[in-house]
C-alpha cells in the first residue's frame, strides 16, 4: 500500500474555513504551522515574507518547508512606507492578521493593532509570541524548550536522569500554533455576532501551560509524582511504555485498564505468572524486566501479528521513513504525496466540506504579482510597487 499523491488546484479552495482571509506575516515555527493548518481547511491565507528571504527558501530547500504549503508567498517591504500601506490595504479586506514578531516590532512599523484595526475594526489580530506579550520575558528570546520549561512539562518528560526535549512539539506547535489557529477561529465567531474585533495574545507559555491540566490534575492529587519514569503516563509503568523488539525495532504498550492489563499478560504469554501486583509500583522495575525479556524474543512484526487490533493497547513504533506505510495510515489517507514529497495530510477530517493542499510549499516572494492581484490590488499599483522597491524579490 502507498499514500495518495494529491493533485494541486490553486483556484478553487476546499474546506470548512473557505471565504476566510487571512493575511500572514511570516515568521517560523507555530506561525506558519497554525497558517498552513487554516489554509488547509480552505482559508484564503496571504503570505508575507521579506524580500532579503525572496527566491532563498530554507536552507535545506523551499520544497521541503511543508508548513509553508496551501498558500501564495508575496514579497513585501515592511521597512518601505509603501509596503507598509500595502500590508494595510490587504488588511482592510482581511479577518485574520497573523503576527510572530517580539512584542513592539510591529508598533514601529506602522502594522501594530491600532494601525490595523483602524483600517479594519472587525479584525482579529492574532500574536504568537514564546512568552506572551506581557510579563517579565515578553521581550525575552527563547526557543520550544525554554517555554516548555517554564510550564513544567519539560521537567516532567524523560528519564530519571535529565529532562528529554519532546522534539518542539509541546511549546511550538501544540501550545503555539494549536492556540493559535484556537484562539483565531474563536474570535472569529464572536466577531461575527457583535461586529468588534480585538486582539488573541497566544504565548507558548500559556499553551503549553494549558496542555498540562490533566496532568497537574493529577500531581494535585498526589497520583502523579515530580519524579520522572516513576509515574503511569511518564515511562515509569511496565505496562504503559515501548519496549524492544529482537529486531531491534520498538512496540508501544498501553495497557493501563485491568482488562487490558489482562489481555497483555495473555498475549505475552505469562498470564499465569508468579507476577507483582499491577498497581505495586515498587516493584514496577522487575516487572518491566519481565515484560522487555518476553518481548525481546520476537520481533516487532511477530508482535503486531500477535497483538495488532486487539484490546492490549498496542501499535508497533513506526519511524518518520516507515510510518506512510501502515496500513491503518493507508486507509485512513493520513499521509499523501504533494511534488514528490510524503507528507501528511489535512487534519481533521469532515465529511461534507473536506480540506486539501491546496498547493505545494511556496518558496517566499514567488506569488508576488499574481496573489497582491487576486486580492484585488490594480495591475497598475502593483506595477508601482515593485517599480518602487516595495514588493517583489530582491
Amino acid at each position: 500500500m502507498t499514500e495518495a499523491t494529491v493533485q494541486c488546484d490553486t483556484r478553487t479552495r476546499s474546506g470548512p474555513l473557505v471565504g476566510l482571509k487571512v493575511v500572514e506575516l511570516a515568521g517560523i515555527g507555530p506561525g506558519p504551522f497554525a497558517a498552513m493548518l487554516l489554509a488547509d481547511l480552505g482559508a484564503d491565507v496571504i503570505k508575507i515574507d521579506r524580500p532579503a528571504d525572496a527566491g532563498l527558501g530554507v536552507p535545506r530547500g523551499a520544497e521541503f518547508d511543508l508548513a509553508t504549503r496551501s498558500r501564495p508567498s508575496v514579497a513585501v517591504d515592511l521597512k518601505n512606507p509603501d509596503g507598509v500601506e500595502t500590508v494595510l490595504r490587504l488588511v482592510e479586506q482581511a479577518d485574520v492578521l497573523i503576527e510572530p514578531y517580539r512584542p513592539g516590532v510591529t508598533e514601529k512599523l506602522g502594522l501594530g493593532p491600532d494601525e490595523c484595526m483602524a483600517r479594519n475594526p472587525k479584525l482579529i489580530y492574532a500574536r504568537m509570541t514564546g512568552f506572551g506579550g506581557t510579563g517579565t520575558l515578553a521581550k525575552a528570546a527563547g526557543h520550544d524548550i525554554n517555554y516548555i520549561s517554564l510550564s513544567g512539562a519539560l521537567h516532567a518528560i524523560g528519564g530519571k536522569d535529565k529532562p528529554t526535549p519532546p522534539l518542539n512539539l509541546i511549546g511550538d506547535y501544540g501550545g503555539g500554533a494549536l492556540y493559535l489557529a484556537f484562539g483565531v477561529l474563536a474570535a472569529v465567531y464572536e466577531a461575527r455576532s457583535s461586529g468588534q474585533g480585538q486582539v488573541v495574545d497566544v504565548g507558548m507559555v500559556d499553551g503549553a501551560a494549558s496542555l498540562m491540566i490533566p496532568v497537574i490534575g493529577l500531581h494535585a492529587s498526589g497520583y502523579f509524582t515530580d519524579e520522572r519514569a516513576s509515574n503511569i503516563l511518564d515511562g515509569g509503568a511496565p505496562f504503559y511504555d515501548a519496549f524492544e523488539c529482537a529486531d531491534g525495532k520498538f512496540v508501544s504498550i498501553g495497557s493501563i485498564e485491568k482488562k487490558f492489563y489482562a489481555i497483555l499478560l495473555d498475549k505475552l504469554g505469562i498470564a499465569d505468572a508468579d507476577l507483582p501486583d499491577q498497581m505495586d509500583r515498587d516493584r514496577w522495575p522487575e516487572l518491566k524486566a519481565r515484560f522487555a525479556e518476553v518481548i525481546a524474543t520476537k520481533t516487532r512484526d511477530e508482535w503486531v501479528e500477535i497483538m495488532e487490533g486487539t484490546d492490549v493497547c498496542f501499535a508497533p513504533v513506526m519511524s518518520m521513513t516507515e510510518a506512510h506505510t501502515h496500513p491503518h495510515n493507508v486507509a485512513r489517507g493520513n499521509f499523501v504525496e504533494v511534488a514528490g514529497i510524503t507528507q501528511p495530510g489535512p487534519a481533521p477530517k469532515f465529511s461534507r466540506t473536506p480540506g486539501k493542499i491546496h498547493s505545494p510549499p511556496s518558496v517566499p516572494g514567488e506569488h508576488t504579482e499574481e496573489a497582491l492581484a487576486a486580492w484585488g490590488l490594480p495591475a497598475d499599483d502593483i506595477a508601482a510597487l515593485k517599480a518602487a522597491g516595495a514588493i517583489g524579490r530582491k
